[in-house]
């Protein structure tokens, strides 16, 4: 993957080192609970209001703003397919490639991403391990300045499975 390193961890993605992170939004870019929650009582109101300004966008897509008082620069806010409403993979890879490229287009060297749609989205998370990884693959082989993307899960067991899909390679 030329220069790029590829990292995963388990923990709390607002914790990392890194330029930017993912943040797994809703379309109307409202932080709410979860890692969303954390970026809105981390990084302050600014975050909110920067998404507010900002409206709304599309599934498979992603928007950036700042990350308020966090040590990091950015928040890349990334939406994610829910299940059931079709066409999930697709989506699931475009919102992986858009966060990829927003962190490419703002020269950032450094990017930390979640499982993407795996909390209250529903998104069964061995077929997210798949698709993120191997959207997250195809993007570095294509030429890129981020040096590192550390692929960030909540628990052990994420992790597990995201390793597991890693060892197997990419399709």
């Amino acid at each position: 993957m030329n220069n790029t390193t590829l990292e995963l961890v388990e923990g709390d993605i607002t914790d990392l080192d890194v330029e930017a992170i993912v943040n797994a939004a809703n379309e109307n870019l409202v932080l709410g609970g979860g890692v969303a929650g954390t970026i809105k009582r981390r990084g302050g109101p600014s975050v909110q209001e920067e998404c507010r300004r900002i409206g709304s966008t599309g599934v498979g897509t992603a928007v950036i703003t700042g990350a308020g008082k966090m040590k990091f620069r950015h928040v890349i806010h990334a939406v994610g397919p829910k299940m059931g409403e079709g066409d999930e993979d697709r989506k699931l890879s475009a919102a992986v490639r858009s966060s990829l490229a927003l962190a490419d287009r703002h020269g950032l060297k450094s990017v930390a991403i979640p499982a993407i749609s795996t909390g209250n989205y529903g998104f069964p998370v061995e077929r997210c391990a798949r698709i993120l990884l191997t959207e997250v693959h195809r993007y570095l082989q294509g030429g890129t300045k981020l040096q590192r993307v550390i692929v960030c899960l909540f628990d052990e067991a994420t992790w597990k499975l995201f390793a597991r899909e890693l060892r197997r390679g990419f399709r």
